[in-house]
């Protein structure tokens, strides 16, 4: 068993860099050196701000990085599929608590211990960052929502049970993180395939449209590339509209705030998504429109709490 303090640095986010080059676990190296850099101030919306209860943060925090080693284990393209797989197996192994899986599993299997939270959530994302490597392609938008319930709504509903929240939220969660899926797939599909040979736009639309998926690699999208993106934005406006009344359900106010931004800055990426080519232009938000944007959020959904 890892040591206290071991376990508290890791869900914080402190001392990142040191405690990983003194890890023992297995392959915690390799690991390590596949590790995209990227943090959770990076990602398109907020991880485990400052709105979350501090006795919330931690575990919240220990799973995002758990899921953002095991993500950069799978998305690495210099790593060949047996080694992803035997790394990821590393990372399922830590969730055991053995002292030979990885480190940062270690560290949430202890924190899930001590809150009495199933660990399901991490076992379902690792899953899905299996399929990663295995699967590189998706016939159709059920075989999308496959994908997502593995790789993106357990992600909310380990935060909902952080939270100690009703799981009768959990359909209005999973229509909000699918959403959030397709977004990052949508933003970043040229990059996906041009990085990884990874596309996540089902092949029956693009086969329909006439569009072959070489053209994701393409500096400009064509204009049917761009009627298979928009109707894809739409259908994920759709699930955007069964995930609106989810934050005012949330009891816990704090969260429910986040939430209000998260499903606030999704609706408007969407919309750039449905007006801008994601091959040639920016769909990503800069600081200070993501900022107004949760400011306003925060406002209206402060406005409709207190009048409820």
């Amino acid at each position: 068993m890892m040591s206290e303090k071991t376990a508290a640095d890791l869900a914080s986010g402190k001392g990142q860099a040191d405690i990983l080059a003194l890890a023992s676990g297995k392959g915690q190296a390799d690991i390590l050196a596949l590790a995209s850099g990227k943090g959770h101030r990076d990602e398109n919306f907020p991880v485990a701000s400052w709105l979350v209860r501090p006795d919330a943060r931690a575990p919240v925090l220990c799973y995002y990085h758990f899921a953002r080693r095991s993500d950069d284990i799978a998305d690495n393209p210099a790593a060949s599929a047996e080694e992803k797989l035997d790394l990821l197996a590393a990372m399922r192994a830590g969730l055991s608590g053995g002292e030979e899986g990885a480190e940062e599993a270690r560290a949430l299997a202890q924190v899930a211990q001590q809150r009495g939270i199933s660990l399901t959530h991490a076992h379902e994302l690792l899953d899905a960052f299996e399929q990663d490597v295995r699967v590189s392609r998706y016939a159709d938008w059920q075989g999308l929502m496959d994908y997502c319930r593995l790789s993106a709504m357990p992600v909310g509903r380990f935060v909902l049970d952080v939270h100690g929240e009703d799981v009768a939220l959990w359909p209005m969660n999973d229509a909000l993180c699918a959403a959030l899926q397709i977004i990052n797939h949508l933003q970043d599909c040229g990059k996906d395939y041009r990085a990884m040979d990874r596309v996540y736009l089902p092949t029956k639309m693009l086969h329909r449209a006439g569009v072959s998926v070489e053209e994701l690699g393409e500096a400009q999208a064509s204009k049917a590339l761009r009627g298979v993106i928009v109707a894809l934005a739409e259908q994920t406006g759709a699930l955007l509209q069964q995930s609106a009344p989810f934050a005012a359900e949330i009891r816990d106010a704090r969260l429910s705030a986040e939430v209000a931004i998260i499903q606030r800055l999704a609706e408007d990426l969407v919309g750039l998504l449905l007006r801008r080519d994601p091959l040639s232009e920016n769909v990503h938000h800069s600081k200070a429109r993501a900022g107004v944007l949760a400011m306003q959020a925060v406002l209206r959904h402060g406005w409709a709490r207190i009048s409820a």
